[in-house]
């Protein structure tokens, strides 16, 4: 793959599950901008659980702990 997973499974399950939250209050606001909008936070918010990528998680630097252990010079 091109990417390397910055989210632990425990956080995708909890993004998956507010993605459709949000996407559920996406469907029952006022249409228009703000609505579109909101639908494409959502789908936004699932698709990064689905993959186990964050591209914000990302360029702060975050790695999960297995990688951070491999990333460290060994002695």
């Amino acid at each position: 793959m091109f990417y390397v997973k910055n989210v632990p499974g425990w956080e995708r399950v909890v993004r998956v599950i507010a993605g459709l939250v949000v996407a559920g209050f996406a469907l029952f606001s006022p249409g228009g901008v703000a609505g579109i909008a909101i639908a494409v936070a959502a789908a936004g918010i699932v698709v990064s659980g689905l993959v186990g990528f964050c591209p914000a998680c990302a360029l702060a630097g975050r790695k999960l702990a297995r990688q951070a252990a491999q990333a460290r010079p060994r002695r």
